[in-house]
This record gives C-alpha cells, sequence and structure tokens, in this order.
C-alpha cells in the first residue's frame, strides 16, 4: 500500500510538473499577454508627439477598392514641415486614372500631366483633391488625426520595415483626416503602426466604406530641397 501511495504521488508530480512546463512554453510562443503591452492611448500621445517635431519625410498613401467622394488613387513624395513637397500622384477623372507629378512651394502646386510641363496654381485650388502640404502640419495634418484618435487599444508587436513598431487600433474622424485623405466623413476606424524606438508613426490604414487607404512614412529628417520647376 505504501508503494502504492508513492507510486501515485510521483505521478501526480510528475504531471503537475509538465502541465507547468507546457503552459510557459505556450505562452513565450504565442502573443504577448494583454497585460505586457503598452497602453494605447499612451502610444497614440506620444506619436503625436512625434510626429509634431518631423522636419522631412518620405510619404506613400495608397487607396484600395471603390471609396466614394475619393478621387485620389496613390501618391508619394517628400514633404517638410513648412508645407513644401514633391512627388507623383494618381488621380481619378472621368472613370480613367491621371499621373501627375507635383511641387508644391509656398501657396503655389505646380502640376505636370503626362504630356507638356508644369503649370502653376494656385495651392487652395488642390486642396478639395489632394494637397500634401497639409499632412505634416501640426494643425491639420497626420499630428492632428493622432492627438484626436479615440478608443486607442494596442493590438501586437510587429515589424514595419524592418522597425519593431506596436499595432494600435483605434477611431478617427473624417474632419480629422481631410489633411490626409480629403472627402471622407464619419468615424474612421484605423490601426496604426507606431515605432517602439521613437514613436514616429511608420503606418496607417483606415477603412472606408468601399476600401481603405493605407499611408506610410519613412525617411524622416532627412536633408530635402524642393524648388519651383
Amino acid at each position: 500500500m505504501f508503494r502504492l501511495r508513492a507510486a501515485l504521488a510521483l505521478s501526480a508530480a510528475l504531471f503537475s510538473l509538465v502541465a507547468c512546463t507546457s503552459d510557459k512554453t505556450e505562452t513565450s510562443a504565442g502573443k504577448p499577454p494583454a497585460e505586457t503591452l503598452p497602453a494605447g492611448d499612451t502610444l497614440v500621445k506620444d506619436s503625436a508627439a512625434a510626429m509634431r517635431a518631423i522636419k522631412t519625410t518620405q510619404f506613400l498613401i495608397e487607396a484600395d477598392g471603390e471609396i466614394a467622394g475619393l478621387s485620389l488613387r496613390r501618391a508619394e513624395g517628400t514633404l517638410t514641415k513648412e508645407g513644401s513637397a514633391k512627388g507623383t500622384a494618381q488621380i481619378e477623372q472621368s472613370g480613367q486614372p491621371v499621373e501627375l507629378a507635383f511641387v508644391i512651394v509656398g501657396d503655389k502646386i505646380y502640376l505636370k500631366g503626362p504630356t507638356g510641363g508644369y503649370q502653376a496654381l494656385p495651392l487652395t485650388l488642390a486642396a478639395s483633391v489632394y494637397d500634401p502640404s497639409a499632412i505634416l502640419d501640426p494643425s491639420r495634418g497626420i499630428a492632428k488625426v493622432l492627438s484626436s484618435a479615440t478608443g486607442a487599444t494596442t493590438e501586437a508587436k510587429e515589424a514595419v520595415d524592418g522597425k519593431d513598431a506596436w499595432r494600435v487600433t483605434a477611431t478617427t474622424t473624417g474632419g480629422d483626416l481631410k489633411g490626409l485623405i480629403p472627402g471622407v466623413t464619419g468615424s474612421i476606424p484605423a490601426e496604426l503602426w507606431i515605432a517602439d524606438a521613437d514613436k514616429r508613426l511608420l503606418k496607417s490604414t483606415f477603412t472606408l466604406p468601399g476600401g481603405t487607404v493605407t499611408v506610410t512614412f519613412q525617411k524622416f529628417d532627412e536633408p530635402v530641397t524642393i524648388s519651383a520647376p
């Protein structure tokens, strides 16, 4: 009887040890427990401050799907905090994509279509279609979007362009987004990838009726010279 009890006790101890080891292995191999994730509202607040301090960046905006009221399909280029910009954009006109090169200096936007040279126009004419000069403006651009986002929740740690980042879900509004995505209204769900090291926003995806718009940033604060063509 003593041997039987000893054997049963030993078996129970071994089972407990194996179960604990298995639990630890599964926890470490899976996603981090929720309590180890930084607070989403803190990350978004820190990212707003970091993006407000950005002086230059390269950007890419891509629209996927059929989004009512949005004629911009794609844009990429270089921006300065002062509002200067240069790059290319694809705009949909009468159901057809039109490729444009643009340069923004001061209150003028210079546009070049598939043929011909640049034409100078008042920057105010571009605002309803696409005005990249607003993106780094603290009162109109990405910093405003981040500072006014609500319901921020950190979901995971992921890599973006080789950099560790926190993926945060939040809700934004069309009014705050108009500096990045003109013509949208209402509450807009967003996913934000915020760099772990410096809290700069590396990527964001906004879900709109009919599709999504993804905005990415890279090469922050590199020397940039933008002049009128």
